[in-house]
């Protein structure tokens, strides 16, 4: 064999021994791409695992929301023109007092009780105007008893000058004597005028001294009730009050059929108001009802103090519960209110009702999760909407958030 030959036989055997070696690379690439392709399976799964977790959690974690309850609102709030405050007074009201001097010997009223005109309310000491009263009559008894001696002095004083005027003709008895008849008549009558004069003056002590005893008794001036009382039995009571210890006014009376409220409007809010305007009147003692009045007189000044006005409304009905001082709040309406529209109705926010194919929804927080819910919807009262079919003090989500759904776990924002 030559060499050439023997180099060629070496080459082919080389080449046959290294297409039997094992090709590592290749298995290199192979793991790389299975490392690639599970580890982006893994990645997807984290992710979705991630996903769904965060669904999870927000499907069940509470969201914050504006909420709101269910109340009465009254239609005729829309109507309100003007709203001020003012207080409950009467238009009839006394401090009772007496016009005489004295110390108080009786008083038969306490606060709250009902008087009526003209009956005694109380009494002071009056033994000595009555004593001057007893004299005073007792002096009207003798002028009248003067009286009566003078006509008989007068009668006897005319027949004995009608008979001295016979005889006198007849020329029996002298003019001096007949003169002297003449003047015991004229003396007669002068002595009955003044005894006429002494009775009338003796009745005219009589009825002053009956209205000094009269003083001393206090009767009510009107109907009304007792508002306060001012003095106890055993005061001194004066008519002006202006020595120590002594009292003027023995009680306050008001008339309550002349119940009225007094507000103070706004000098800028004057223009709106007028005489016969419908009222609705709000009592804070007396919560959850309106009362209708009407504007009865407006105070033709303004109170440079306050930039107000004060306007008198009078109401409509009365009410027994109604006492004076109570706070009112007026609202002034534009028109006079129809019978429905005074009775109250069940509202909520407008801006918690949206619309799902058509139909009015809201959502309903119950047990701590939104509720989606049907509505029947009424009229809308400014910014609140009549609801009739939910109940009051349901709470519901004001301005509810595009993420919230049926069921989602709600949590009351804080203000």
């Amino acid at each position: 064999m030559t060499l050439p030959q023997a180099l060629s036989d070496g080459a082919a055997d080389a080449s046959d021994l290294s297409a039997l070696a094992i090709d590592r690379s290749a298995g290199s690439r192979r793991r790389r791409q299975l490392r690639r392709i599970l580890g982006r399976v893994l990645l997807l799964a984290l992710l979705v695992g991630i996903g769904g977790a965060t669904w999870v959690w927000r499907s069940h974690a509470q969201i914050v929301v504006e909420t709101a309850v269910v109340y009465s609102v009254y239609p005729s709030q829309a109507l309100t023109l003007l709203n001020a405050t003012g207080y409950v007074v009467a238009q009839r009201k006394a401090s009772v007092a007496s016009k005489a001097t004295g110390r108080l010997e009786w008083l038969g009223v306490l606060e709250g009780s009902k008087v009526h005109e003209g009956e005694v309310i109380a009494r002071l000491e009056s033994s000595d105007t009555v004593a001057v009263r007893d004299q005073a009559a007792a002096n009207v008894q003798v002028a009248e008893a003067n009286l009566a001696q003078g006509r008989a002095e007068l009668t006897q004083a005319e027949i004995a000058f009608k008979r001295s005027e016979a005889l006198g003709e007849k020329n029996i008895i002298s003019d001096s004597t007949r003169e002297s008849a003449e003047a015991r008549l004229a003396k007669a009558r002068a002595a009955f005028n003044g005894y006429g004069a002494a009775i009338a003056a003796a009745q005219a002590n009589l009825r002053a001294s009956e209205v000094a005893v009269g003083q001393t008794q206090i009767r009510a001036p009107f109907d009304g009730v007792v508002l306060t009382r001012h003095a106890n039995v055993g005061d001194t009571i004066t008519p002006f009050s202006q020595a120590v210890d002594t009292k003027g006014a023995v009680v306050t009376i008001a008339d309550m059929d002349s119940l009225e409220v007094e507000a103070d409007v706004a000098e800028s809010s004057y223009l709106s108001i007028h005489v016969g305007q419908p009222v609705e009147i709000q009592l804070d003692a007396i919560p959850g009802e309106r009362f209708e009045g009407v504007v009865s007189r407006m105070v033709p000044t303004v109170d440079r103090a306050k930039a107000s006005t004060l306007v008198k409304i009078r109401f409509v009905q009365r009410d027994p519960r109604m006492l004076p001082e109570m706070s009112a709040k007026v609202a002034f309406l534009e028109r006079e209110v129809s019978e429905k529209e005074r009775k109250p109705v069940l509202a909520v926010p407008a801006a918690a009702v949206f619309e799902v194919d058509g139909r009015q929804h809201l959502y309903v927080v119950e047990d701590g999760k939104a509720r989606l819910r049907n509505v029947d919807l009424g009229e809308k009262i400014g910014d609140q909407i009549e609801v009739r079919d939910l109940k009051a003090g349901t709470r519901v989500v004001v301005r509810p958030l595009e993420d919230l759904v049926d069921g989602r776990a709600v949590k009351q924002a804080t203000k």
